[in-house]
């Protein structure tokens, strides 16, 4: 396998960029799902293409021999992918929040409940990077919505500005349990 390259770090969209010199906190769920999607690529997927890419090589000429040229493509994807994962497997450090059980302010791993300026109640989680989900609530930690939370207890309300201009959301609950 190829060594790591910045190349990779360059393909990467700027919401998985983590902050410079910072960790990769991620929730014990997060890793789990990292380590699973690594297990299958290379325990599954990629043993699946090397042996198609052998099988195509083994028919003679490969410039025009489209098993082995896609093949090889998807090695390459596979290859990056798993550069990346063990990447940020080895920069990051699990935060359980539900460690954190009686704790008023709002930190990594926490389950925030806010009501906004239209008097909606919106859950979010604080969660890492690679797990960030908005359709399922789950922001990373440094998304600014988070960052506009951090620190805040119940009954604060935080400022979080947008290009639309400014929103208040009154922190109603601050929850820590296992993230899913």
């Amino acid at each position: 396998m190829t060594s790591h390259t910045d190349e990779d770090d360059d393909e990467l969209p700027s919401a998985l960029k983590l902050p410079t010199g910072s960790k990769n906190y991620i929730t014990p769920h997060g890793q789990r799902k990292l380590f699973a999607e690594l297990e299958q690529l290379w325990k599954v997927e990629r043993p699946v293409v090397v042996n198609t890419i052998t099988w195509a090589a083994s028919n003679g000429d490969r410039s025009e021999n489209g098993d082995y040229i896609y093949g090889k493509r998807r090695l390459r994807e596979i290859d990056r992918r798993i550069r990346f994962l063990r990447r940020r497997l080895d920069l990051s450090e699990v935060v359980d929040p539900a460690q954190r059980k009686h704790c008023d302010q709002v930190f990594f791993g926490a389950t925030v409940t806010v009501c906004n300026d239209q008097g909606e109640e919106l859950t979010y989680s604080i969660v890492g990077v690679d797990e960030a989900d908005v359709a399922r609530g789950h922001i990373s930690w440094v998304s600014p919505l988070a960052m506009a939370l951090l620190k805040q207890r119940e009954g604060d309300v935080a400022s979080l500005r947008t290009p639309t201009g400014l929103i208040e959301l009154e922190i109603v609950q601050i929850v820590y349990c296992e993230v899913v």
